[in-house]
């Protein structure tokens, strides 16, 4: 009897162990989702959900340890100049995103990938995007703010503008500083409300004269054949010709030759 009391009482403590210690993995893995990033101030709120406030903390690198459950997050008046590829994909509840006021220059692709589905508003003004970026903003469907960047407006903002899933209101923020082709006319102007201008038009006309080169390149090529051709077939036809006319001439000869036999 004494032997199972002292099996139960070692199996009992082994036990009472393994679930303290599953309780404490469980904790320290829920505080690290939930806690607050590491200088940033957090708020949280029964209809707002939890915000994360990084602004003006003079950050370079987007922090890796903003809590999974946050719904808003402001990291305006930074010092960012770029977003790499996954920055928020650990954050599946966000629906507001602030990067206004920042260095921003480059958007790497899939910089917001992950945000899709919950993702309701991005602020990028004010930054220093010059080039559109459709990889960027890949299944994103939120109302973007894109003011106060210095655009460049060129065939490449014009063939990726369609390829967005942006709520379409948000692309009127793209105002073009500079144009290529710069005669184009379309500086201080938001693209968007200006259907008229077309800035592939300078790409066609050179497509279009390379295909006339090409095209002229091929004719000649024909021609050059043609006449090679006719050449070759004119020597084939007067060494013809001439076997043609010595024809008669044999065959009066033969005809003499019998006339002579006969008379003979």
């Amino acid at each position: 009897m004494s032997l199972l009391t002292d099996w139960l009482l070692r199996h009992s403590v082994v036990m009472c162990l393994l679930l303290h210690s599953l309780v404490l993995m469980t904790f320290c893995f829920h505080h690290a989702a939930t806690s607050c990033s590491k200088s940033c101030y957090c708020s949280e709120s029964e209809s707002n959900g939890k915000t994360v406030r990084c602004s003006n903390l003079q950050l370079t690198e987007i922090p890796q340890d903003i809590p999974n459950d946050t719904r808003r997050i402001y990291l305006d008046f930074n010092l960012f100049t770029t977003i790499p590829t996954n920055a928020f994909a650990g954050l599946p509840h966000l629906v507001e995103l602030d990067l206004s006021h920042n260095e921003l220059s480059q958007l790497e692709p899939g910089a917001f990938r992950g945000l899709g589905s919950s993702l309701q508003f991005l602020d990028l003004s004010s930054n220093k995007l010059a080039n559109f970026n459709p990889e960027a903003f890949e299944g994103l469907r939120a109302r973007a703010n894109l003011t106060n960047n210095p655009w460049h407006c060129d065939c490449n903002l014009q063939m990726a503008m369609p390829r967005v899933d942006l709520e379409p209101a948000s692309l009127t923020g793209i105002v073009c500083q500079t144009s290529d082709p710069e005669e184009i006319g379309v500086q201080g102007l938001a693209f968007l409300l200006a259907p008229d201008i077309d800035l592939c038009v300078v790409m066609k006309r050179t497509t279009d004269v390379a295909m006339l080169v090409v095209m002229f390149g091929w004719f000649t090529m024909v021609i050059s054949y043609l006449v090679y051709y006719v050449r070759a077939n004119q020597e084939d036809a007067r060494r013809h010709l001439e076997y043609l006319k010595s024809l008669p001439s044999r065959q009066g000869k033969s005809e003499e030759s019998s006339t002579i036999s006969t008379v003979v």
